[in-house]
C-alpha cells in the first residue's frame, strides 16, 4: 500500500463495493463515506487487513464530509439513488450531496476527484433525476474545475437494479410492462465502470474531462426484456402502455414509495420521462476505452451467472429447455 488515501462516497453500495476493490488494486488506502458503516463490514473484504476503513457520513451534513475528507489525496463520488423514498429526494441526495462533497473537497486542497454521473444527465432534462445529475456535474465542476466526470449507461452485474428486478417481477406477473419499447440502452458490466473510476483516478490526463460508458452493444427496451425472460425459462407477454397511461401510474406508485421507504416501486413517474430518451454513448466526449479499459464483458456473458437464480428449477434446469421434447427422446 501506497499510504495515499482516497475517500469513496457511497462506497457501501452496487457500484461502490466493486469500486473499493478495483482501488485497493491500485494500492490506495480506500476510506468508504455511508450513512451506515454497521451494516457496510463486508466492504472491508475488498482489500488487505487494515486497507479499508468505514466512516460515518450524510452527504447532506458539511461536518461529516469534512471528517470523511481528513488526510484524504482524492475523492470519488458514487451517491445516487434510482428511485425517491422517505427522506432520499433527488435534490438533496444527488444535487445539494455532490455539492457539498465537491465544496468541501476543494476547501481541503483536493483536485483529485472522479464524480460518476450517468448518461442523459441535463438540467434542462424532464426528469428529475437526470436533471439532478446535470446540476451536480455542474456543481462539482464548479468547485473542482479539475475533477473527471463518468457517466455510465444501466449497470449490470449480481444484484443489480435493472435486470434482477425485471426477472423477479417476471417470477410473479403473467405479463411485463412495455414502456419505451424502441428506447435504446448500452448495459455496462459493473467491474467494467469500476475499472474505469481508478483508471480515472490515476491518469493525469483525466483530469477536467468527461466521458460515457457504454458496454459492446445497443439493445432496445423491448430486445431487453425479452432476453431476460428467455434467460430464466419464464416466458411472458410484454403488455406495451403507452405513455400518457404510464406517466401518472408511475407517478401515484412513486408517491406511494415516498411514503412507504421499505416499498420497492416497480415504476415511477420520474422512470417514465427517463425512458422516453436513449441511454447510449453519444460520441461527443471520451469513452471508456479512452480510459484504457479495452475488454468490455457482455450482458450475455455475464447474467446468466446470476439470473439462474429465477429460472422455475434454478441451475439445474440450463435455459431454452423444451421439456416436452426432451422426455420424448
Amino acid at each position: 500500500m501506497t499510504g495515499r488515501i482516497v475517500t469513496v462516497f457511497g462506497g457501501s453500495g452496487f457500484l461502490g463495493r466493486h469500486v473499493v476493490r478495483a482501488l485497493c488494486r491500485q494500492g490506495w488506502r480506500v476510506r468508504v463515506a455511508c450513512r451506515r458503516p454497521h451494516l457496510a463490514g463486508d466492504v472491508k473484504l475488498a482489500g488487505d487487513v487494515g486497507q479499508v476503513q468505514l466512516i460515518q457520513a450524510n452527504v447532506r451534513n458539511r461536518a461529516s464530509i469534512q471528517r470523511a475528507l481528513e488526510n484524504a489525496e482524492a475523492v470519488v463520488n458514487l451517491v445516487g439513488i434510482l428511485t425517491e423514498r422517505g427522506s432520499q429526494s433527488f435534490q438533496g441526495t444527488q444535487g445539494l450531496g455532490s455539492a457539498n462533497i465537491a465544496q468541501v473537497a476543494a476547501e481541503a486542497g483536493i483536485s483529485n476527484f472522479v464524480q460518476v454521473s450517468s448518461i442523459g444527465a441535463n438540467t434542462t432534462s424532464k426528469s428529475n433525476y437526470s436533471r439532478t445529475k446535470g446540476e451536480a456535474e455542474e456543481a462539482v465542476r464548479k468547485a473542482i474545475p479539475t475533477a473527471a466526470i463518468l457517466r455510465p449507461s444501466i449497470l449490470f452485474g449480481p444484484e443489480d437494479g435493472f435486470f434482477t428486478r425485471f426477472a423477479e417481477i417476471a417470477r410473479i406477473s403473467p405479463f411485463l410492462p412495455l414502456i419505451g419499447a424502441k428506447t435504446r440502452f448500452q448495459p455496462i458490466y459493473v467491474a467494467d465502470v469500476a475499472q474505469a473510476v481508478a483508471a480515472a483516478l490515476s491518469k493525469p490526463e483525466a483530469a477536467g474531462k468527461t466521458y460515457e460508458l457504454g458496454g459492446p452493444r445497443t439493445y432496445t427496451m423491448k430486445e431487453l426484456l425479452q432476453y431476460i425472460t428467455r434467460e430464466i425459462d419464464r416466458p411472458r407477454m410484454l403488455l406495451p402502455i403507452p405513455g400518457p397511461i404510464a406517466a401518472p401510474m408511475g407517478y401515484i406508485i412513486g408517491a406511494l414509495s415516498r411514503l412507504n421507504p421499505f416499498f420497492g416501486p416497480p415504476l415511477t413517474g420520474d422512470q417514465v420521462q427517463s425512458l422516453k430518451v436513449d441511454n447510449v454513448v453519444t460520441g461527443n466526449v471520451g469513452t471508456i476505452a479512452d480510459l484504457g479499459v479495452t475488454s468490455l464483458e457482455t450482458v450475455e456473458a455475464i447474467t446468466p451467472t446470476y439470473l439462474w437464480r429465477h429460472r422455475p428449477h434454478g441451475q439445474f434446469q440450463p435455459p431454452h429447455v423444451d421439456e416436452t421434447s426432451r422426455a420424448d427422446a
